[in-house]
């Protein structure tokens, strides 16, 4: 997994008082913030961070190896995060494959990720398993070089080329950053290529590149463990030792100094995209590596010039000449360098020269006004909550103290990090951006779609990229487990074999409360008091299903019209004031339900709540704001038949429901529905939105009497609920069928394979969800397994049910390379039509165990408390459904999983959709044996 851990921006806590006039001065209160840790050191250089959260029966563990993509050497390109991939296949005292397969059994969750500058690999356990945890991941960390195999080595390029497959080549502008890094980082600097890096410096790795990459860098003085949850200092301490200090310390890493980079002149390209449907502009200046003193003040910049509608390239851009629906500036610091980001995805057949000159205009108002200290103010009162989510979990914390260990050299630099973003001032903002933007050089990127170059900025050069040509029939993709290696175990002085579980920690559902409004809404809550904060959500049903006939999206569309503003707001003051609180306030439509949702510091939760009254009673209806989201709908709406994800989806929906259903069509709506709404249809709509049989839900730091008494203000807020309509599903559900999309030159085929299963509300439901965990249920089911870790054909194969009160469909969903097409479907039908014969009582035993020990840490964080609120006050589950699903999970015998498979997962019912390269693809799919359908991207029979 390619991923970049940012570090938290928002640390400061300030006081903050609403009622400031905007003429006076900004007045800050700063409060130190600090991650409470111990810290000490092996006698091989290890160094080890211990956090203690007794809040759940959970462990996180993180691994922090400071090596990253920026330690390649040119023609060797990737290697660090072919080498994560290859770390998780097989070590000296764990068993094959186990580290993909046990930690999930365990009901753990587990991942890795590369950047430029560090791997990180981290999991999250029950309890029991802690120990357990030590032994797999310090062999993995210590003691796998032994086990790699030319076999296995085979396989894993097979996996990483269908990761770049699908993440870069079969995605719109999937090879931006590769062409930006390739202009921005001069040849030979560590950042001039992608973290995946190339394919054909992959494909030329041998074994030998792999131990010499883990002897240079993945000794114990070259990495930071954390370990954060329901832990004993002292216990853990002892263990750590056993499992971990008998790893070698490993050559001396030399550490990289800072290595910014300057351009002497501007560079322009463009490049003719296969997937694009819209123009996108990217301007890249290069600035300053992370925790550099300026890259606080860069950061706030960015926020200044677009995050908000006061913004003056959002003004610009968006407002006035109506080029994009949105603007993005960012900074971005890696351990070496730094970039400034300007991002622009506009309008269908908008010209980008357009668009540029638009940003110059913005950026020349910008230093003209300078910045506006309320502004700023608002800023840092948002940083304030995104603080404390920013830790908020067990594993979150691990990963601010290893980072913050790792590259300042301090686990609390966070409390330092805190006091440096508070001291950034107007003057610290016109600064960096007179010193690294006004006037100065930078990458800019033209990516457009076929056949469009019209809309390139004039005068830009053609970018060249390696693209993979995906061939039909290459023998030597054809990869396996293959033998293990032969070798002599490393000597230990301790047992290395697998260790016990510890007591089995038992799920106990948190205390709920109940109570009522008067004017009829429902409101369900959990004090959590870990930190300071809240989340809620309101509950209103109908959502898609109340939309008008043939206007899909309106619900969906009035959704994002109720935030611009209110009757006594403007956008931009609404905007304001929910900044200045550092809460958010947002609303979506689902299929079956219309959600208003915030979160804010339980200290501004009586504010943040009558913000939200105003909005639900007080809508402003501007019509320019409603223009401009219709018109940014409608750019969205043509961005999304760029996605062959989504193009497999909506063709997959209208196959299951039929074209009459709502749920054949996206909650946002087609081109087609687009074009028949109006203001007075989200005028009309606005009358479903009342309290009655509608739900409040909150978690966090408020007690239930605290809530009510500040809910009371929404007592005027009344209203009769609509009588929800319902809608007849298909009788011929197109079972049996093949249907096949056209997307040509994909370097992958999309697969939907599946059929309507059953509602939320069937008893069989959480029968249906239990049976799945062995087929598809992770990177431990059968389907991830076969797929990806047998086969190659995919970098990840998964199932399951949705959840609605309408039926919901079972569904398998993958992506696997192109000339993988028909040997990935043969397996994937015969997985699931065997699937109740070849499931045993070791697959009843390893369910059970598994759902157990995963409801330990699935429900920790605020968002997971709502979701059991949620579905109380929606499918009238009890109080304790989960610890009765519980029960009923004991309960279920080899029959009861038989059974249920058979009644609901019957092969021959089902539908496949594709979506790949018609040319090569087309005739491989038919030797499947089933009717095969062409569609367009639309879903419509060609």
């Amino acid at each position: 997994m390619q991923s970049k851990i940012y570090s938290l921006l928002a640390l400061l806590i300030l006081a903050i008082s609403c009622q400031e006039k905007p003429e006076e001065p900004v007045q800050e209160t700063e409060k130190e913030f600090a991650i409470d840790y111990e810290k000490f050191t092996l006698d091989n250089g290890l160094e080890v961070i211990l956090h203690q959260d007794n809040s759940d029966p959970i462990v996180a563990v993180a691994t922090i190896m400071h090596v990253g993509s920026n330690r390649e050497k040119p023609g060797k390109t990737g290697f660090a995060h072919f080498f994560e991939h290859m770390s998780f296949n097989d070590s000296e005292n764990v068993p094959v494959g186990a580290n993909r397969k046990m930690i999930p059994e365990w009901g753990g969750s587990r991942n890795g990720g590369t950047s430029n500058d560090y791997t990180v690999y981290y999991e999250v356990v029950p309890k029991d398993a802690f120990e357990k945890i030590l032994w797999i991941d310090s062999d993995r960390f210590g003691y796998m070089i032994n086990t790699v195999t030319k076999s296995a080595l085979e396989r894993e390029k097979q996996v990483v080329k269908n990761e770049k497959r699908q993440r870069v080549d079969n995605a719109a502008y999937g090879y931006t950053d590769e062409i930006i890094r390739s202009n921005l980082y001069p040849e030979g600097h560590p950042y001039n290529w992608t973290v995946i890096g190339s394919l054909p410096d992959l494909q030329a790795a041998t074994i030998d590149d792999v131990k010499e990459f883990y002897n240079q860098y993945y000794g114990a003085s070259n990495a930071t463990l954390v370990i954060a949850g329901d832990i004993d200092f002292e216990e853990t301490k002892t263990l750590v030792e056993k499992w971990f200090g008998e790893i070698p310390s490993g050559p001396e890493v030399e550490a990289l100094q800072a290595q910014p980079v300057t351009l002497a002149e501007t560079k322009s390209l463009y490049f003719e995209d296969n997937f694009a449907k819209l123009p996108e502009l990217r301007m890249v200046f290069p600035t300053v590596e992370e925790y550099h003193k300026d890259s606080y003040a860069l950061q706030i910049l960015g926020q200044l010039l677009s995050g908000s509608k006061n913004a003056p390239l959002y003004q610009v851009v968006v407002e006035e000449q109506k080029l994009a629906p949105n603007i993005g500036t960012y900074q971005y610091s890696s351990e070496l360098a730094g970039e400034f980001v300007f991002r622009v995805r506009a309008n269908e057949q908008t010209d980008l020269d357009a668009v540029k000159k638009a940003i110059d205009s913005g950026l020349t108002r910008f230093e003209k006004n300078g910045v506006n200290n309320r502004d700023l103010k608002r800023i840092k009162a948002e940083l304030e909550t995104n603080l404390y989510q920013g830790v908020s979990t067990v594993l979150n914390k691990a990963f601010q103290l290893g980072q913050d260990n790792e590259f300042a050299g301090d686990p609390s630099y966070i409390t330092k990090t805190a006091k440096l973003t508070n001291a950034v001032t107007a003057e610290d903002v016109m600064r960096v951006y007179n010193q690294y933007i006004k006037d100065r050089h930078y990458v800019m990127t033209s990516v457009i779609p076929k056949n469009q170059l019209e809309l390139a900025v004039s005068d830009a050069e053609e970018a060249t990229v390696w693209i993979e040509e995906v061939k039909q029939n290459v023998a030597n993709e054809e990869v396996g487990q293959g033998a293990e290696a032969e070798y002599e175990k490393t000597v230990s002085k301790y047992d290395r074999s697998e260790p016990p579980f510890g007591d089995l920690p038992k799920f106990k559902m948190p205390a709920i409360w109940t109570g009522n409004l008067e004017n009829g809404m429902s409101v369900y809550g959990i004090e959590n008091n870990e930190t300071p904060l809240v989340q809620f959500d309101i509950t209103i049903p109908g959502g898609q299903l109340l939309d008008p006939e043939n206007k899909s999206g309106v619900a969906s569309m009035l959704s994002s019209l109720m935030l611009e503003g209110t009757a006594n707001k403007t956008p931009a003051e609404l905007e304001e004031a929910i900044g200045l609180l550092g809460a958010s306030i947002n609303m979506y439509s689902a299929n079956e339900d219309f959600h208003i949702t915030g979160s804010c510091l339980a200290k501004n939760f009586e504010e943040t709540i009558a913000l939200v009254k105003e909005i639900i009673l007080e809508p402003r209806w501007d019509e320019a704001e409603y223009n401009r989201l219709m018109q940014g709908l409608e750019t969205s709406l043509k961005d999304r038949e760029s996605n062959p994800n989504a193009i497999a989806s909506l063709a997959y929906n209208q196959l299951l429901y039929g074209k009459n259903h709502p749920f054949a069509i996206p909650g946002s709506g087609t081109l087609e529905t687009f074009k028949n709404i109006s203001l007075n249809d989200l005028k009309t709509y606005y009358n479903n939105l009342v309290p009655e049989n509608a739900n409040f839900h909150i978690a966090g730091a408020m007690s239930k009497s605290e809530t009510l008494s500040v809910l009371e203000i929404l007592n005027t807020w009344k209203g009769q609920a609509p009588q929800i309509p319902t809608f007849n599903l298909p009788s011929e559900n197109n079972k049996n069928t093949i249907y096949f999309i056209d997307v040509p030159d994909s370097k992958q085929s999309v697969f939907n394979i599946g059929k309507l299963a059953l509602s939320a509300t069937n008893d069989d439901a959480d029968n249906l969800d239990f049976a799945n965990e062995i087929l598809g249920g992770g990177s431990s089911g059968r389907l991830f397994q076969t797929l990806r870790i047998e086969k190659g054909y995919t970098y990840g194969a998964y199932s399951g049910t949705g959840n609605s009160l309408e039926v919901a469909p079972f569904t398998v969903r993958t992506s696997v390379r192109a000339n993988a097409t028909l040997k990935s479907l043969e397996i994937i039908k015969d997985m699931v039509a065997n699937y109740a014969d070849n499931f045993t009582e070791a697959d009843v035993e390893l369910t059970r165990n598994k759902l157990l020990k995963a409801n330990t840490r699935a429900y920790e964080s605020l968002g997971a408390k709502l979701a059991i609120l949620r579905n109380i006050s929606k499918y009238g589950y009890s109080n304790d459904y989960i610890e009765k699903n519980q029960a009923a999970l004991i309960a279920m015998t080899l029959d009861d999983y038989k059974n249920t498979i058979n009644n609901y997962l019957q092969e021959p019912e089902m539908i496949y959709v594709i979506v790949g390269d018609k040319a090569t693809q087309w005739s491989e799919v038919k030797k499947l044996g089933k009717p095969v359908v062409e569609l367009d991207i639309f879903g419509n029979p060609i």
